[in-house]
């Protein structure tokens, strides 16, 4: 009982802040943190933002989220480098629950999707996660990225239109509908953001892309004098103020009907934290904790519902950025969302100055980035199932809700992992003529060449690798494609290391069988594993006595003295 509990019992939550500690922090360090966090904060300060707006939230959503959840994500995970908050990856599905159940439900959501990662650390959940299918992340990464861009044309166009429906067709018809409304002054201010992006990461990579693009947009207004929509004029400025704590009232009442978005929030929050970790890993050598990761993001996204956030997770583009900028630890995490909070109390009425236009440029290149054409196009040359599962989760995050194509995607790639899987393992029917005996391994053909009635009243059915529910049906058909059926048939499960309920089943449907059509069975090879399993279930009685050997030789002898009995 001990040893069935001590995986979970011996979980502990290892922050990579407390070996930072440990193994002893300077100043030079701290300097080096101090810089990489500072550089970070001020990347994340517009993205934060313009996430939050893109979701259908005010802009200090983003920066509560920024600030609550960042500091927790740095303070408590498992990854030295990980930068938290708000990422393109949510919006789709923010945006939908927001117009479904409004800012509550959302908040509902976030919170159940915290308790979901925490359970999914202490379960140690990281690694399944790590397994979801590249054409899966690329189809749904993709189809953010597009309904990003769809959801940013009404600021970057200024069109007077309303508020637009959160369906992609929905809104593409509305912009057309109101493309007469089109300003001047936002399509500047926009194309300026977008240009001047593209010119410092091609030739000043170092520099804050985003910084540049939003000062060089605020300077272009202000200079020629130009009419735009601001966060201030929309959304009456940014509160000067931290986030303060607040439970949401109906919590109970909206629990069950928010389950499938909160299951969808922490299945992306596990899936992009961990990835933006391994992306870490590999710039720096360093590894991570992804237990300890996942429970940090629980907690992070259940302190960002409270204190009026949205879902946060790991930030791949920030993380590097952290990376990049010289940091050595997670207190350049904790140092960004510093610089965030100090924004807030400091600079709020600055933000409000920042033309909505300008955060529509960012989030279009957020959303190029996102899609990573490059990938996706090579993907459409990959093996037609991939394709296809590829093309049902990006249409379905279009088209639908990213809850569904996460979910259909998921299932349609382990249906294909399942088929898969059927034909790696190995089954080789032979004994009833020399062709047939070609088909048997080396060591099985010289045993049936050694038995005296191997050719037409024996049979050798060789099986290899896993023997489960996926190649259990192709196990069963072996005694419907006997023309005449022999006297003796040997199992040969050598190379079989694990077998599962459903195969148990197929392999006493075929003893059924067998003894209806009147053939003996001999089995050998058992592995200790199989061995175990088939005598608990009590399958090896079934074979009758005597006819369970260790090796081939025996085996054939005892197929030898069956065949000989029936004559």
């Amino acid at each position: 009982m001990s040893d069935q509990r001590s995986g979970l019992v011996s979980f502990k939550i290892r922050p990579s802040l407390l070996s930072v500690l440990k193994a002893g922090y300077s100043l030079p360090l701290f300097t080096r943190d101090l810089c990489a966090g500072l550089t970070v904060g001020v990347v994340a300060l517009p993205l934060a933002m313009a996430f939050a707006i893109a979701s259908g939230a005010p802009p200090e959503r983003g920066l509560f989220t920024a600030i609550v959840a960042g500091a927790l994500i740095s303070l408590l995970g498992g990854s030295r480098f990980q930068i938290g908050g708000p990422t393109g990856a949510f919006v789709v599905i923010v945006a939908g629950v927001i117009a479904r159940h409004g800012y509550e439900g959302l908040v509902v959501a976030t919170i159940m999707a915290g308790f979901f990662l925490m359970l999914m650390g202490f379960f140690k959940l990281g690694k399944v996660l790590q397994f979801i299918p590249y054409p899966v992340t690329t189809g749904f990464t993709a189809g953010i990225g597009l309904y990003i861009f769809s959801s940013q044309i009404k600021d970057l166009l200024g069109l007077q239109i309303g508020a637009q429906p959160p369906e992609f067709i929905g809104k593409l018809e509305s912009c057309w509908s109101g493309i007469g409304t089109m300003q001047h002054g936002a399509v500047i201010a926009g194309g300026v953001t977008i240009l001047a992006m593209v010119l410092i990461r091609r030739f000043c990579p170092r520099v804050p892309a985003h910084i540049v693009g939003i000062v060089s947009s605020m300077l272009v207004v202000w200079l020629g004098g130009l009419e735009v929509e601001t966060i201030g004029s929309r959304f009456g400025g940014i509160p000067a103020t931290l986030p303060s704590f607040s439970m949401p009232h109906d919590f109970l009442a909206l629990a069950a009907t928010m389950l499938p978005d909160a299951l969808a929030i922490a299945l992306l929050a596990g899936i992009e934290s961990l990835l933006s970790a391994v992306v870490a890993d590999g710039m720096t050598g360093e590894r991570h904790e992804p237990s300890t990761e996942l429970v940090a993001q629980g907690i992070a996204n259940v302190a960002s519902g409270l204190f009026g956030g949205i879902p946060a997770t790991g930030a791949i583009a920030r993380t590097a950025t952290n990376i990049r900028a010289g940091a050595v630890s997670p207190v350049a995490g904790i140092i960004h969302a510093i610089t965030l909070a100090l924004f807030m109390i400091c600079l709020a009425p600055l933000a409000s100055l920042i033309p909505l236009a300008s955060l529509a440029g960012v989030l279009c290149i957020v959303a190029w980035d996102m899609s990573e054409t490059h990938k996706f196009a090579r993907l459409l040359r990959a093996p037609r199932s991939d394709v296809f599962v590829l093309m049902t989760t990006f249409l379905l995050t279009v088209l639908v809700d990213l809850t569904v194509a996460v979910q259909v995607g998921v299932v349609l790639a382990a249906l294909l992992f399942m088929r898969r899987m059927s034909e790696v393992g190995n089954l080789r029917l032979g004994g009833a003529g020399d062709q047939q005996a070609e088909d048997l391994s080396n060591d099985s053909r010289a045993a049936c060449a050694d038995s005296a009635f191997c050719p037409s009243s024996v049979m050798i059915y060789e099986i290899e690798g896993p023997f489960f529910f996926g190649v259990a049906e192709r196990f069963l058909g072996v005694l419907h494609s006997l023309r005449e059926p022999p006297k003796v048939i040997v199992i040969r499960m050598d190379n079989v290391p694990t077998i599962d309920a459903t195969a148990i089943h197929a392999l006493e449907t075929f003893i059924a069988h067998a003894s209806r059509m009147h053939i003996q069975l001999v089995v050998c090879g058992l592995q200790e594993r199989v061995t175990f399993v088939l005598t608990k279930l009590g399958t090896l009685n079934r074979f009758g006595d005597g006819n369970v050997l260790k090796d081939l030789k025996s085996a054939m002898l005892r197929a030898d003295n069956l065949a000989l009995s029936s004559m």
